[in-house]
């Protein structure tokens, strides 16, 4: 495989690895499928819970066995990763997830779709894994970082605006049959992807960062994902018990992932060329205001701003946290191990948002836990920060 350098058009690295238009196509439209369920979570949960009859623990269990499945995948990827062709591991990933969510769609069992799901995001996580390892090898990772979340965001508002209709005529196999069908249309960019992981030349690598900074930033990431994935899984249930209806939910939600849109947006057009303190206080405080303003079933205005500044705060944020581990990795494993933390803080969210949201008689436990979560994130990174300045 080669692919013709263009000065405006490619990102290049030292030691010849060239991170062309394509291969970024690729790491932005995989990395934005694999966690396709995630980016519509509010209205898959719905429908689960009107055409499956789930209740608030078993819907919290089903998105906990899909997103955490991405987790296990870290484990084979340590010794897959400089052993086997990279090109080959993603198609082998690509159909076993396409195959999945066929499976999905014609079963009708609570137990087998949990299998079905498990496997799916399995084969989804090892896209991830080349995805965020690619990612963390250019020049600029905070702004592909960006674009790999404009990604995800697009695919989650298209979801949001189409899915209820979908699901009004088709029932919830529509969801899976569409992820299939785009796996299908974008399997031939997995030949985009590096054969093997291309190391810094020694010129370029950093010093080695001291071990427990390392872990300061990946808790980050951990309860970072664990905040923004228990609340977004189940906003639209907190919409509906707040008494709007859900086209009204829809839209602001929709609206919500616009806002998310132009987060990310933001974060792609600053890249790394100034410093990312301002932009993450801000996002975390005003992530914090809007798990706040959830609490006590608001109406239509308040959760409409709460929804807002939910999705876009953690888009504009995520793009520096995920650049700032990056750039303590020059092997790979580090932004291998990252979407093991990633996968587990997208399991646990819903688990433990499903757990409080059946033993409590209101979302505000919920509410708390998520912010207790956010805060702690915060207060990770800043010191992670501050060690790296000492």
């Amino acid at each position: 495989m080669s692919s013709t350098p263009l000065t405006d058009n490619a990102l290049s690295r030292p030691a010849g690895l060239v991170v062309s238009l394509r291969l970024l196509a690729a790491i932005v439209i995989f990395a934005a499928i694999a966690p396709g369920i995630l980016m519509t979570a509010p209205a898959v949960a719905a429908q689960l819970a009107s055409e499956w009859q789930l209740k608030p623990g078993q819907i919290g269990w089903l998105f906990s066995a899909e997103l955490g499945a991405m987790s296990p995948a870290t484990l084979p990827a340590w010794w897959w990763m400089s052993r086997l062709d990279w090109r080959r591991v993603a198609l082998t990933a690509g159909v076993v997830f396409l195959a999945a969510n066929l499976a999905s769609a014609v079963v009708t069992q609570y137990e087998t779709l949990l299998a079905a799901r498990f496997i799916a995001s399995l084969a989804g996580g090892t896209l991830m894994i080349l995805c965020i390892s690619c990612a963390a090898g250019t020049p600029n990772p905070s702004r592909v970082y960006a674009f790999w979340v404009l990604g995800q965001l697009l695919l989650g508002m298209l979801g949001l605006l189409a899915l209820p209709g979908l699901f009004a005529t088709f029932g919830l196999k529509v969801v899976y049959l569409i992820l299939a069908a785009i796996m299908l249309c974008c399997l031939p960019l997995v030949s985009a992807f590096p054969p093997r992981f291309q190391p810094l030349s020694v010129s370029r690598q950093q010093p080695s960062t001291a071990l427990w900074r390392q872990a300061l930033a990946v808790l980050a990431v951990l309860t970072f994902y664990i905040s923004l994935s228990a609340v977004w899984t189940f906003i639209g249930t907190i919409g509906s018990a707040a008494g709007l209806s859900p086209t009204q939910v829809g839209l602001v939600l929709a609206a919500a992932t616009v806002c998310g849109i132009i987060g990310a947006g933001g974060a792609a057009l600053r890249g790394t060329r100034r410093a990312d303190r301002l932009p993450v206080w801000l996002g975390y405080g005003l992530l914090i205001v809007s798990v706040g303003l959830l609490i006590g079933q608001p109406l239509l205005v308040r959760y409409a701003i709460a929804a807002l500044l939910f999705k876009f705060t953690p888009d504009l944020r995520a793009a520096f946290i995920l650049a700032r581990v990056a750039g303590l990795d020059n092997s790979g494993r580090l932004m291998n191990s990252i979407n093991l933390v990633i996968g587990g803080g997208m399991a646990a969210g819903p688990a433990l948002a499903g757990a409080l949201l059946q033993h409590f008689a209101s979302a505000d436990p919920l509410l708390a836990a998520a912010g207790v979560c956010a805060l702690l994130s915060l207060i990770l990174i800043v010191a992670a920060s501050a060690a790296g300045k000492a």
